[in-house]
Formats: C-alpha cells, structure tokens, sequence
C-alpha cells in the first residue's frame, strides 16, 4: 500500500489520534517513517493522515521489538512484506509473532519481587525460584516473573517437593514442550501456511484462526497431559496388584 492509496470505507486518523491508539509517540511515528517501517501519511490539503495500514505495521514493530528484535532485523522482517500488503495480511505476521501466554512476565526490583510474595523472599527460596526457572535474573538488581508461576512455585515450597525433583520435573516439562511447539509449528508451516499463500484461506480468516488456536492448543495439551497421566499411574497400579 502507497501513502496515498486509500481502501473504500477506511477511517484516517491524524498524528494524534494515531499516537493515542497505537501508544507510540509522535518521535518514534516519525522516526519509523524515516527508516521505511512505516509509509509516509497521507496528504489532505497540509495534513497528514494515517490509515489501517499504518496501524496494523506499526503494530507488527511493536510485536518484534517485544521478541527482542533488533532495529536492523524489524526492517529486515519488514522489507519482506510487499507494500500493497492489507492490513489483514499483516495481522498474520503480528499474530504469528504474539507469544503463548495468557500473562506476560513482569520485570521487577528484589524489593517487588518480596512484595509479589506476599513476604520477604530468603537469598535461598530465591535461589530456588531461579533455578525452577519460575525467576529470571535480569541483572542490576531486578528480575522477570509471571506472578501465576510464582504463586505456584512458592505453594510447591510449603510442600517441600525437593529442588532435585522439581528440576528435573521442569526439564521434562521443556523437552517434551519443546518437541511439541516444534511438531505443531511444522503442521503450521506445511499444510496451513500454504493454503493461505495461495489464497485458500482469507487473511482477516487466518487471523481469528490463529488466534482461537492458540488457547485451545493449550487446553488440548493440558487435557491430553491429564488423560496419560491418569493412564500412567492406573498402570502402575494395576502392575503393583499383579
């Protein structure tokens, strides 16, 4: 899409309105045009304007940069998707992008991290807490957390499951979750993404697949992990009667 390209139907938006809806400031808008991450406005008389396909690519660098993607790789990323690209279209990318999580990790000082604890954390329990991976040291005294897992690391405390055992429950829990993200990703990229590139699949479609898959995918894979596990230990069982 050209910056003066306007689809039927579409609500421009000024500078202001733009930075309010997509939070990102008026500097940044200005400075993602200049390294061609974003088309330049729309021109109405002296005004310019933007439109759904600013929001949706403005979005997208917003999404990257929340990966960790370096400036020189967002325009790399960017510079592949064709300019008369929809807004729908680029939807797909961000959705893509959008992490598994229903809560994002907190970044946090040691004095917030106690406060999230609902007490004053031992340099121990910390330790702990590092090593299930539930905490993420960040340097200068601060650390990334899901208060959910927190919750849940510090009721494994007051069971006093032994870190031994709960290491090596989280390792298990990687490696095999790992193994699963990679085969769902390979169906993903081998009979769903060829469908859409060649048009069998809408965008705007894709884009609400995406994102009920996710959620659902997680319920499968809890639902499924329950099911073996009752399985399992109905086996073990039945082999301890034998």
């Amino acid at each position: 899409m050209t910056a003066e390209t306007v689809r039927d139907g579409e609500e421009l938006l000024s500078l202001d309105e733009l930075t309010e809806k997509v939070g990102i400031s008026v500097r940044n808008i200005r400075f993602y045009t200049t390294r061609g991450l974003l088309p330049p406005p729309i021109k109405r008389g002296r005004s310019g304007y933007y439109s759904p396909d600013h929001i949706a690519r403005l979005e997208l660098v917003k999404e990257l940069q929340a990966h960790g993607f370096t400036l020189a790789a967002i325009e790399k990323y960017v510079a592949r998707i064709p300019e008369e690209s929809s807004p729908e279209e680029i939807a797909v990318h961000r959705v893509t992008l959008q992490p598994w999580l229903v809560e994002e990790p907190r970044l946090v000082t040691r004095r917030e991290l106690d406060s999230l604890a609902g007490r004053k954390l031992s340099d121990e329990e910390l330790g702990k807490l590092v090593a299930m991976e539930v905490v993420h040291e960040r340097g200068d005294n601060t650390y990334a957390v899901t208060e959910s897992r927190l919750d849940t690391g510090l009721n494994l405390f007051s069971l006093e499951v032994p870190i031994d055992v709960l290491q090596a429950c989280h390792e298990i829990y990687s490696r095999h979750g790992r193994a699963i993200a990679e085969e769902l990703t390979e169906v993903f990229q081998t009979m769903l993404w060829p469908r859409y590139r060649e048009g069998e699949i809408p965008a705007e479609h894709m884009v609400k697949m995406l994102e009920g898959f996710q959620p659902a995918s997680v319920a499968a894979i809890v639902e499924a992990f329950s099911q073996a596990m009752t399985d399992v230990r109905r086996g073990h069982a039945a082999k301890r009667t034998t």
